[in-house]
């Protein structure tokens, strides 16, 4: 997977539609907040994980999605990344909330395969889709690199099977691999943009790295100021609801 645009001009293009979209079902509150803040650009990023509270999945399972999503969300010199944003913990409670079991989903088959553009057709909750395709990746990681998971791999070896992944070129025994890697590619952007109220987006970072504003309530204090930057600092929904209720 190459890097060809910078990780900021990549995310203002393709991230702010994704930060004001809300996941379909969610559980639980915001991840603690570190003692430190959001490194600034320019300054290295901490390689301190947030704590995890895992819903769903098992130390494996996370694991693995915890170095994938930091392969396709891979920190730099001045952001996090995936990992360090809290992607794991926005899916893990996706996955045990109502998207994890299909609520929105029709799985009553017939099971015939269809057009790709007629969208996810596999008999598998998203919920069974990540606990059958990790399985099966993992065995199949462990087959062809000596016994290592995954999360033991060098990163350009994770990114080779990533794009494998991606191009469908494992054959897992259960479903397309291709499937998977769309699923857990969409799920990690999602996490990484939507609010911390979901458990991604860690002290709002892909928000500042963006410049979002976040879930202002209102901007009646500002309509009259025509032509000028907005750069206040982002805020959360559940930050917003605080000062509507504290002012109200």
């Amino acid at each position: 997977m190459k890097h060809e645009l910078s990780r900021r001009n990549f995310f203002r293009t393709a991230g702010a539609a994704g930060a004001a979209t809300l996941p379909v079902a969610a559980r639980g509150q915001t991840a603690e907040a570190p003692a430190h803040q959001v490194p600034a650009p320019g300054a290295a990023p901490s390689s301190a994980l947030p704590e995890e509270m895992s819903f769903f999945f098992t130390e494996p399972e996370a694991a693995f999605v915890r170095a994938a999503a930091d392969r396709l969300i891979p920190p730099g010199e001045e952001w996090p990344g995936a990992a360090w944003a809290g992607v794991v913990t926005y899916i893990d409670r996706q996955l045990a909330g109502a998207y994890g079991n299909g609520a929105r989903l029709y799985l009553e088959g017939p099971w015939e395969d269809g057009l790709p553009q007629q969208g996810y057709q596999l008999r598998y909750t998203p919920a069974q889709l990540y606990r059958v395709a990790i399985e099966e990746i993992r065995r199949d990681v462990e087959g062809r690199f000596g016994g290592q998971e995954f999360w033991e791999l060098e990163p350009d070896a994770q990114d080779g099977v990533l794009k494998a992944l991606e191009e469908g070129r494992v054959e897992l025994p259960s479903l397309p691999s291709a499937v998977f890697f769309e699923t857990l590619l969409a799920n990690t952007i999602e996490g990484f943009f939507a609010d911390p109220l979901y458990g991604g987006n860690r002290d709002m970072v892909s928000w500042r790295m963006i410049g979002f504003p976040g879930a202002y309530a209102q901007y009646v204090d500002l309509v009259e100021e025509h032509g000028q930057p907005f750069d206040r600092p982002p805020m959360s929904m559940a930050e917003s609801v605080s000062r509507h209720h504290r002012h109200g």
